[in-house]
């Protein structure tokens, strides 16, 4: 099996050119780069490839999204939206990640986390 990003292993892939429509639940890291319409959740982690697009409602523990989700995202620890990400979405995170260049359009809610609220915009100083 591969690494995820933060360590774990990576037990789900759906790749370039495939697509799903219905409900997915995983454990560990799940990598989508294909097509996806329909409900995730999980409790790990959602890697969101370049490729991707995502139609639907997601309720996972940490998201880092590279490519166009669309819909209503939960995270109950984070969300990154790197160079690449597209969002159209409603987010509900503790914690906030937008790297410089992403685009983002929807409503943000922040709820407490044990470490408190956090969100960080990457930009030009």
């Amino acid at each position: 099996m591969m690494k995820g990003k933060q360590g774990g292993e990576l037990n789900g892939f759906l790749d370039r050119g495939s697509s799903f429509t219905g409900d997915l639940e995983f454990e560990d890291t799940m990598r989508i780069d294909g097509r996806f319409n329909g409900k995730i959740s999980s409790k790990n982690e959602l890697i969101v490839g370049e490729t991707a697009v995502i139609d639907g409602d997601v309720h996972v523990g940490r998201i880092a999204i590279s490519g166009t989700v669309k819909g209503k995202v939960k995270a109950d620890q984070k969300i990154e939206v790197h160079r690449s990400g597209k969002v159209y979405a409603d987010l509900d995170t503790p914690a906030l990640i937008i790297e410089e260049g992403a685009v983002f359009q929807g409503n943000c809610a922040m709820g407490e986390s044990k470490k408190g609220p956090m969100a960080v915009v990457e930009g030009k100083s």
